[in-house]
C-alpha cells in the first residue's frame, strides 16, 4: 500500500501531470508526481524529485533555497555588526 494517499477518501494519489500512480509528493510544490514526471535536485546534501513544473520555473538547482537560508544568517549578523561598531564608536567619543 501506498503512503501516499488523498485526504477525501481512501484512493491512492494520482500525479497531476499524468494521471499515473503517484509515487511521491514534489519538495517544492508538493503535489504528488510519478516517477516520469519529475526530477531529481542537484546541490544538495539530499537528493529530492521535484515536477517538472517546477523544475520549467526554478531549474533542478537548491541553489535559490541555500541563498535564502545564507541570507537569513547573514543579514542579522551583518546588522549586530553595524549596531556593535555604531555603539563603539558612540562610546569612543
Amino acid at each position: 500500500m501506498s503512503m501516499l494517499q488523498h485526504s477525501d477518501n481512501d484512493a491512492l494519489a494520482r500525479c497531476v501531470h499524468c494521471g499515473a500512480l503517484a509515487v511521491g509528493p514534489c519538495a517544492e510544490c508538493h503535489s504528488p508526481v510519478c516517477g516520469d514526471c519529475c526530477v531529481l535536485t542537484e546541490g544538495g546534501s539530499r537528493t529530492w524529485a521535484i515536477c517538472v513544473t517546477c523544475e520549467k520555473r526554478s531549474g533542478r538547482s537548491l541553489r535559490s533555497g541555500w541563498m535564502t537560508v545564507i541570507g537569513w544568517i547573514a543579514i542579522p549578523i551583518l546588522l549586530l555588526l553595524g549596531a556593535v561598531v555604531l555603539l563603539s564608536r558612540m562610546v569612543a567619543h
